[in-house]
């Protein structure tokens, strides 16, 4: 069945302005996944330059995962107490000077230390282009708003595989990350002069900040709808196999395990991107008009990146076909725009001034997920010689984890959306004109 598409009271109008402020937030986090995703392509590079084996390596992302998921609930209620261009604004300071701190870095603990600013930075942007998103476009654009705000970031992804990857083999490490910490500075600008928090006449009412009591009546109110915490499974469940493919441990995998050059392992984990575009414009177009598809597709994909995953590595032989390893990187794209499920199950569940700690509880989930499995594929390595069928079975685990948190709360969950509605209708009908 559609969904109704009613436009509730004080819902945005949208329009063009709305879509030039918003593109400077999607800006903002375009550039933040460039940061995020430049380990990925330097994984080896780092490993060499900073004389360091498969576990500290990565820690490298743990921590810049364990930061971010650490900040999601703070910056969720940083961004409903503060507004969006506040909390943008310190995330492009603080992603920015992560970057440079790499760039420059001369030890291993210089090093993570600057992954860890990046990560604190990170951590405010993708929330606060979620509630930009709310407060300048209808509700029922919410879904496609949020997978093309997904889109871009894979876009900063791509970035990063092609040119980044480049640029560090043509003009080396330090040349290469001072020149891409340029573009934070680029969009700081950009979000000083032009990004508002909302359009005129659409103000959020006042709310009153009282200290810890406040925090605490956010996080436990949002937390207490199933809505939030089936958002917060899914997107566990759903995100991490791509993320922890992208951001480390990928390329090791296709080159050291699958003895491809660097070349065509650079050209998969592209295609794992341009995938990830492409499906997220498909799913956003299909949850935005039928949203009971919302749990179908996220369980599909959860099923099909098993299949494949224990396909390729239960291949016979030490290497899987290039065939397999093509489509398994294909449905792997299918990863990011299935997480941004997780966020349809929690914005309907929650009222506008509870919008970004919602997001930041559910936004949690795969980034503890993929930092867990970082962990775990490190120590496995190192425990088995760097046996990558048993370090990649760990995915499994988590799957399984997720996917039975997802069917405990989904009857639930369906259940109170369909309260909110009918709720919503009634106002609506009541308002007058």
């Amino acid at each position: 069945m559609s969904a109704p598409s009613i436009s509730l009271p004080g819902d945005p109008p949208g329009g063009r302005r709305a879509v030039a402020v918003w593109s400077i937030g999607v800006a903002v986090y375009f550039v933040a996944v460039i940061f995020r995703t430049s380990l990925g392509v330097a994984g080896l590079d780092a490993a060499d330059r900073f004389h360091v084996n498969a576990s500290a390596l990565s820690t490298f992302s743990i921590l810049q995962l364990l930061v971010y998921a650490g900040m999601q609930i703070p910056v969720g209620l940083l961004v409903d107490r503060l507004g969006t261009k506040k909390v943008l604004a310190i995330g492009v300071v603080l992603f920015t000077a992560g970057q440079l701190g790499f760039a420059f870095s001369p030890s291993y603990g210089m090093a993570l230390a600057s992954r860890a600013l990046l990560g604190c930075g990170d951590a405010m942007t993708f929330i606060s282009v979620l509630r930009l998103g709310s407060r300048w476009f209808p509700a029922r654009r919410g879904p496609l708003i949020a997978q093309l705000a997904g889109l871009v970031g894979m876009a900063g992804n791509l970035v990063s595989t092609l040119l980044l990857a480049r640029l560090l083999h043509g003009i080396g490490w330090t040349h290469a990350f001072v020149g891409s910490a340029l573009a934070g500075v680029v969009v700081l600008v950009l979000l000083l002069l032009f990004l508002k928090d909302h359009p005129e006449g659409h103000e959020p009412e006042p709310a009153s900040h009282r200290g810890t009591a406040y925090v605490r009546r956010q996080i436990a109110e949002s937390w207490r709808e199933p809505g939030t915490r089936l958002g917060l499974w899914v997107h566990f469940t759903t995100q991490f196999p791509a993320m922890v493919f992208l951001l480390l441990w990928g390329m090791p995998f296709l080159v050291e395990a699958q003895g491809l050059t660097r070349a065509t392992a650079g050209e998969l984990l592209t295609l794992v991107v341009l995938s990830n575009m492409a499906i997220g414009l498909v799913y956003g177009q299909i949850v935005a008009r039928h949203h009971g598809a919302r749990l179908p597709l996220a369980l599909g994909t959860i099923a099909a990146t098993a299949v494949l995953w224990a396909t390729t590595l239960a291949w016979p032989g030490e290497r899987a076909p290039m065939g397999l390893l093509i489509v398994l990187c294909a449905v792997l794209g299918a990863c990011g725009p299935a997480s941004m499920i997780g966020f349809d199950f929690a914005r309907p569940a929650n009222p506008p001034e509870r919008q970004g700690t919602a997001s930041g509880i559910t936004n949690m989930g795969g980034f503890v997920a993929s930092m867990t499995t970082l962990f775990a594929v490190g120590v496995l390595l190192d425990a088995t010689g760097d046996d990558y069928t048993v370090a990649f079975s760990s995915v499994f685990v988590l799957q399984a984890l997720g996917v039975s948190q997802i069917l405990r709360l989904r009857g639930r969950a369906a259940r109170r959306e369909r309260e909110r509605l009918v709720t919503s209708r009634v106002e609506a009908v009541h308002v007058p004109a």
